[in-house]
C-alpha cells in the first residue's frame, strides 16, 4: 500500500501536467518556500526504474501504474474516474450512440444466444435473420457452451464498418443451419426507448440516456407524435436515466420552452467562470403542459432537465428524488490511449440550486445512500425524504424548492416494493427466456396481426400460460412458496405481456403495455388533466 501510494502522488503530478492550466514548474508558497515540481517529476521514473530494478519480486509496471492511477482517483470526488485504453471505446460507445455491428439484439438461453430481433433496417434484418434464430456459429467459431457470456458474444459480432461476418443459425422448426452472410455497418445506439401517445392529448417519450444524437432523437419522436394526433401534453419519462452530454439536455430543454431567455442550468468551478445556458425560443412542436418522471436512478443531465422545467415552473416533476449528482465532467485523452474524466465544476438550477448529494465521508458512505434512502423509508414516504440543506431557493412563481442533494418530485410516488422483492427478481429473470420459448411461430403470426392497439387492450395471459412459465421458472431453479408466487403473479404477468409485446411490437410495444398499469405514469397523467396544473 506505500508503495502504491507514493506512485499514485507521483503519478498524479503526470496527469495534471497533461492538463489544461496546469501549475507552474516552480512556485513559491506565503511562507517563501520553493517547490520545484520539475524535481518531483524526475522522482516519477526514478521511482519506477528502482522498482523495477530492485524490488524482490518481478512487477507488471503497466498494471502498477493503473493501480496507482485508480487509487489516487478515489482521493477526488465519486465520479472522476481513470478510464483503461481497454475500455475506453465502449465508454464512448454508450455517449457517441453508435458502434459497428451487425444489428440484433439476442438474449443467452441457457447456453445459446437466441436473436431477440433484428434492428430495423440493420444488416441483419437485411440479410434474413429473425427473431427466435438461434446462433450457433460465427465464422468458424462455435458459440454454444457453458462458458458462453455477452461479451465473447460482442466481441464476435462487432468489427470495422465494411468488414463481412458468417452467422450460422437453427431456426425454429428446422433441423439444419441456415447460413448468412453479414457486413458490418454503423448501429446506433438508441437514447429513446419509446414514444407514442397515451390517449389523444398526451404524448409520451421515453429517454434512457443523453447522447451525441438524442436531441436529434427527440426531435424525430415530437415530429412522429404530433403527426399522430393532437399533442397537447407531454409525459417526459426519465426514469433510471444516468445522464450523459449536458448539451444534449439542453439541445431538448430548448424545445419545451417558447421563450428565448430562460435560464436552463449553469455550470461553475474554482477554475472555470460561470457559464449560463439558456433557452433558444426556437420550438418545433409546442407543448402545452409537461409532466417529468424522475427515480432514485435518474442523475445528472436528467437532474438538469427536471430542475429547469422545475424552477422555470414549466411543468411538474413527478416520481421520487433524483439521485443527486451535479458534478461536470471532462474527459482528457492521455498519450497511452486511456483517458481521465475528471470533475471540473458544478451544476446549478436556474433557481442556484447545486443539486449534487454530499461525497466528504468517503466512496463507501456516498455508495450506501440509495440503501439508506430505502431503509429510512424515504422511498415509501414523502414524508421521509432527508433535506440535509435547509436554504430555500425559490422559482419563478416563488414556490420553494431545496438542494442538497437530488431534485425533490412535486407529486410523490411511493416505491412498489413488489420490484425490489427478491423472488420477483429471480422470476423476472427468467421471463425473456421463457417468452422467447412461448412464441412460435403460429403465435408469433397471430399475435402481430392484432395490431399493438389490440394486443394492449384484448390480450390477456391465460392460467394455462402463467401455470407454464411458473413450471418452466421451477425447472430452471426457481423455488418460492405459495404465497410468494401469489404475491408476485399479477406483477409477472404485466412483466410477461409487456415482453411478448416488446418480441411482436419493439420496445414501444415494451412500454405502451408495461405503462398501462406503471403507478407513475397514471400519476403524470392525473396530474397533467388536473385543473391545479399550472404550467
Amino acid at each position: 500500500m506505500p508503495l502504491i501510494i507514493a506512485v499514485s502522488m507521483a503519478l498524479g503530478i503526470v496527469i495534471g501536467m497533461r492538463l489544461p492550466q496546469a501549475a507552474p514548474a516552480v512556485k513559491i508558497s506565503k511562507s517563501g518556500a520553493v517547490h520545484d515540481y520539475r524535481l518531483r517529476e524526475g522522482k516519477i521514473e526514478e521511482l519506477l526504474r528502482y522498482i523495477e530494478a530492485k524490488y524482490v519480486d518481478k512487477v507488471d509496471r503497466d498494471k502498477l501504474v493503473d493501480e496507482a492511477i485508480e487509487k489516487l482517483m478515489s482521493q477526488l470526488d465519486p465520479h472522476s474516474s481513470y478510464i483503461p485504453a481497454s475500455e475506453l471505446e465502449e465508454v464512448n460507445e454508450q455517449l457517441d450512440g453508435k458502434f459497428n455491428g451487425i444489428g440484433v439484439e439476442f438474449l443467452i438461453v441457457k447456453d445459446t444466444a437466441v436473436v431477440v430481433s433484428p434492428m430495423s433496417g440493420g444488416p441483419s434484418e437485411v440479410a434474413g435473420i429473425l427473431p427466435g434464430d438461434k446462433i450457433i456459429k460465427v465464422g468458424d467459431s462455435v458459440i454454444v457452451g457453458e462458458k458462453l457470456s455477452n461479451q465473447r458474444i460482442v466481441s464476435f459480432l462487432r468489427g470495422e464498418k465494411g468488414s463481412k461476418v458468417q452467422l450460422s443459425v437453427l431456426r425454429p422448426g428446422s433441423k439444419k443451419l441456415h447460413q448468412y452472410w453479414i457486413t458490418r455497418d454503423q448501429i446506433p445506439v438508441k437514447s429513446i426507448d419509446a414514444a407514442y401517445m397515451i390517449g389523444e392529448r398526451v404524448g409520451y417519450i421515453r429517454v434512457n440516456r443523453f447522447t451525441a444524437q438524442t436531441d436529434k432523437e427527440f426531435l424525430e419522436s415530437m415530429r412522429i407524435l404530433s403527426e399522430q394526433g393532437h399533442m397537447k401534453d407531454l409525459v417526459l419519462d426519465l426514469r433510471g436515466n444516468p445522464g450523459g452530454y449536458m448539451q444534449m439536455a439542453t439541445n431538448m430543454l430548448s424545445q419545451l420552452f417558447p421563450n428565448k431567455g430562460n435560464l436552463l442550468v449553469y455550470t461553475q468551478g474554482r477554475a472555470s467562470h460561470r457559464a449560463e445556458f439558456n433557452s433558444n425560443g426556437r420550438v418545433f412542436y409546442p407543448i402545452d403542459k409537461i409532466a417529468v418522471l424522475i427515480d432514485e436512478g435518474s442523475a445528472s443531465a436528467s437532474e438538469i432537465v427536471a430542475g429547469a422545467i422545475q424552477d422555470n415552473d414549466r411543468g411538474i416533476i413527478v416520481g421520487r428524488r433524483s439521485f443527486g449528482k451535479g458534478l461536470v465532467q471532462e474527459q482528457y485523452q492521455l498519450s497511452d490511449g486511456s483517458a481521465l474524466r475528471l470533475t471540473i465544476a458544478r451544476y446549478f438550477t436556474p433557481s442556484g440550486r447545486s443539486i449534487q448529494k454530499a461525497y466528504d465521508h468517503g466512496s463507501e458512505e456516498y455508495d450506501r445512500d440509495l440503501e439508506e434512502r430505502f431503509s429510512n423509508g424515504e422511498l415509501l414516504s414523502a414524508n421521509k425524504i432527508n433535506i440535509k440543506d435547509s436554504t430555500k431557493y425559490f422559482t419563478t412563481k416563488g414556490r420553494v424548492v431545496f438542494g442538497g442533494g437530488g431534485i425533490i418530485p412535486d407529486v410523490f410516488v411511493p416505491l412498489d416494493t413488489i420490484q425490489i422483492d427478491d423472488f420477483f427478481l429471480d422470476a423476472r429473470q427468467m421471463i425473456p427466456a421463457f417468452v422467447v420459448k412461448y412464441l412460435d411461430k403460429p403465435k408469433r403470426e397471430q399475435l402481430s396481426k392484432m395490431g399493438l392497439k389490440a394486443f394492449q387492450k384484448k390480450f390477456d395471459l391465460s392460467e394455462q400460460t402463467l401455470n407454464e412459465f411458473k413450471a418452466y421458472a421451477t425447472q430452471n431453479g426457481l423455488r418460492g412458496s405459495a404465497r410468494e408466487w401469489n404475491t408476485t403473479q399479477k406483477e409477472i404477468a404485466r412483466f410477461l405481456k409487456a415482453r411478448i409485446a416488446k418480441h411482436l411490437f419493439d420496445d414501444k410495444g415494451f412500454f405502451t403495455v408495461l405503462n398501462q398499469n406503471d403507478p407513475t405514469v397514471q400519476a403524470a397523467i392525473k396530474s397533467l388533466h388536473s385543473a391545479e396544473f399550472s404550467k
